[in-house]
C-alpha cells in the first residue's frame, strides 16, 4: 500500500494574511473632540493648548478647531434667544459633519452645554468611525464671571450679564457615565491654570495620538451601525420627545390658568433650565392645541433642511416655550 503525501505550504501565506490584517486594523489619529464648560471657563484657552500639543506628536496629525469665530459669530448675538442659539447649533454641527475624516483631528470649541447636543455630536463622530472624547474646564460660576467681567473690561468679546446668567443657569455638566460623555478629560483652569504638560492634557493627547490595532483596549474608535449611517434615523425619537414635551407645557399652561380661577396670570414656571412662558392674556385650549400642531409641523419642516429635532425632552422644552412667548406676544 502506497501514501501520496502532499504537503502544503501555508506558513507564508498565514504570516502574510496576519501582517494585512493588523494593518487594516491600525488606525490613524482620527477624532472628535468636544470642548465644553460655561461661558468664559477657558474653553478657547483649552482647545488652542490641546492643538498645539497634538501638532508636536510623532506625526504630526491634521487638526482643525471649529468656534463661533469661524463664521463671524459674536456671543451675545448667537445666545440672545433660543431661535439663535439653535441656529447656532446647526451651523457648527453641519460644520463639524462635513469636517469629520479618517485622517484629522477636529476640536469643538463652544459651550457645548445641553446634553442632547453633546449626544448628537457623538453620533457624528460614531458614524464616521473615529474616537471620541469630551474635554470639561470646570470652573466656579464665580471665576467665570469675574473673567467676563475683565474681558469686557479690555474690550475682547465678552457676554451681556444677562446672557451670562442665563448660559450659567442652563448648563448641563457632562458625566462620563453618559457614552456621549466619555472618555471625559477634566481640566481646572481657575485652579490649576491651562498647560499642555498638565496630567489631564497629556491623557488627553495620549488617548487621541496612540495607534490602535486589534489588540488594544484602552482607546475606543467607535463603529457605525445602521442608525448612525442612516440619515436622521432617530427622527423617530426625536418626534417622541417633541410630541411629549409639548404636551406637558400645554397642560402646566392650561393647569395655571385654571388655578389662576380666571384671574391676571403674568408667567408660567416649568422647572429649572426652562424659561418661564409670558402670559398676558386667557389663552383656551383650542388655541394652545392650534399652536402646539403648528410648532410640530414647523419643527418637522426645519429639520428636513436644516438642524435636526433636539433629541431630549428639555431643548424640545425650550424651544416650544420661545415659539409660544413669541406668538403669544405677538397677539
Amino acid at each position: 500500500m502506497s501514501f501520496n503525501l502532499v504537503v502544503l505550504n501555508m506558513p507564508c501565506r498565514v504570516r502574510k494574511v496576519e501582517i494585512e490584517m493588523s494593518t487594516l486594523f491600525e488606525t490613524e489619529e482620527m477624532a472628535l473632540v468636544v470642548i465644553c464648560g460655561q461661558p468664559c471657563s477657558g474653553k478657547s484657552t483649552a482647545a488652542a493648548c490641546l492643538a498645539e500639543a497634538l501638532k508636536q506628536t510623532e506625526p504630526e496629525p491634521s487638526v482643525r478647531t471649529i468656534d463661533e469665530t469661524s463664521f463671524h459669530l459674536s456671543r451675545n448675538q448667537s445666545y440672545a434667544n433660543m431661535t439663535e442659539e439653535k441656529n447656532l447649533r446647526g451651523v457648527l454641527r453641519s460644520e463639524v459633519d462635513r469636517s469629520l475624516s479618517k485622517d484629522s483631528i477636529v476640536i469643538v470649541d463652544s459651550l457645548n452645554s445641553i446634553k442632547g447636543y453633546r449626544y448628537e455630536l457623538w453620533c457624528l463622530a460614531r458614524a464616521a468611525g473615529i474616537r471620541y472624547c469630551v474635554v470639561h474646564c470646570d470652573v466656579d460660576e464665580q471665576s467665570c464671571k469675574t473673567w467676563n467681567i475683565e474681558r469686557r473690561e479690555r474690550g475682547e468679546p465678552s457676554y451681556d450679564d444677562t446672557i451670562f446668567e442665563d448660559l450659567v443657569r442652563r448648563f448641563e455638566r457632562p458625566d462620563s457615565k453618559n457614552r456621549w460623555d466619555s472618555p471625559l478629560f477634566e481640566l481646572w483652569p481657575a485652579k490649576e491654570g491651562l498647560d499642555k504638560s498638565s496630567a489631564a492634557m497629556v491623557d488627553a493627547v495620549t488617548y487621541l495620538t496612540k495607534k490602535v490595532d486589534s489588540k488594544t483596549r484602552d482607546v475606543k474608535i467607535l463603529q457605525p451601525t445602521i442608525a448612525t449611517q442612516t440619515a436622521r434615523g432617530s427622527e423617530a425619537n426625536s418626534l417622541y420627545e417633541m410630541d411629549r414635551a409639548t404636551q406637558e407645557i400645554t397642560n402646566a399652561i392650561v393647569e395655571a390658568q385654571s388655578r389662576a380661577l380666571g384671574g391676571p396670570l403674568n408667567c408660567v414656571s416649568l422647572g429649572p433650565g426652562i424659561p418661564t412662558i409670558d402670559i398676558s392674556r386667557s389663552v383656551s385650549l383650542p388655541e394652545l392645541r392650534r399652536l402646539r400642531r403648528t410648532f410640530i409641523k414647523l419643527a418637522g419642516q426645519t429639520s428636513l433642511s436644516g438642524p435636526p429635532l433636539p433629541s431630549d425632552a428639555d431643548s424640545a422644552k425650550r424651544m416650544f416655550v420661545d415659539y409660544l412667548n413669541r406668538e403669544l406676544g405677538s397677539g
